[in-house]
């Protein structure tokens, strides 16, 4: 009898831990990261369009329609211009193209005067939306719009779900080649007005809202 109950009670023990792993959430990132993660909203623009691979690029060289071209970014970042070649395309946004260019085809025309038009923005379907996961009524997937805050995606994912933690959900962003983990206290947000963690959201964003621990 002792060595059935003994057995009964490790396999209690072992759904105990499978349960608590499965409900546990992953720890916030440290302090210093969070901030310079959370400083981008202040330094760098959401609206500049930065070029990627399946963009395309109408480049235009005044005076010189030989030299203006159509042309898709390269999966390896480049595209190929008359006279110049292969110019980086990807990670620079539509003016610093046309400077790379424009300074590349000084070699060979007088002051050359570059302008690129970015006439397909396929590069950005995925990497610029924003996501929300986890206990909400509707787990989402959009576009990001400049001015968009936590708050607002969450109400786009109708809410949350009767299991929700609201204060233990966390956004993650993709900050210098890693993941910051953000806690956003969501239950303060929309129960207290207490907005300070109602952080703006940026592309690539992900908002995850977890389930309590039963």
């Amino acid at each position: 009898m002792s060595r059935k109950y003994s057995l009964q009670g490790l396999i209690v023990v072992l759904f105990a831990v499978v349960l608590v792993s499965g409900c546990a959430t992953q720890s916030a990132s440290s302090p210093e990261k969070i901030q310079r993660a959370l400083a981008v909203d202040a330094s760098t623009s959401v609206d500049q369009y930065i070029l990627g691979a399946t963009d395309v690029v109408s480049v235009s060289v005044w005076r010189n329609e030989d030299l203006s071209i159509s042309v898709p970014v390269r999966p390896d970042g480049k595209i190929s211009v008359p006279l110049v070649g292969d110019v980086q395309a990807s990670g620079r946004t539509p003016e610093q193209l046309a400077s790379a260019i424009r300074s590349s085809l000084s070699e060979y025309i007088r002051e050359p005067q570059v302008s690129v038009v970015v006439t397909s923005m396929g590069s950005h379907e995925f990497t610029d939306r924003v996501r929300v996961t986890g206990a909400v009524r509707q787990p989402l997937s959009i576009p990001h719009r400049s001015g968009m805050t936590v708050l607002d995606i969450f109400l786009n994912a109708g809410g949350a779900n009767e299991f929700a933690a609201l204060n233990n959900a966390m956004l993650y962003r993709k900050f210098e080649g890693e993941v910051v983990a953000i806690p956003v206290e969501l239950g303060d947000i929309l129960n207290k007005g207490q907005v300070r963690t109602n952080y703006l959201m940026r592309p690539g964003d992900i908002l995850t809202v977890p389930e309590r621990s039963f």
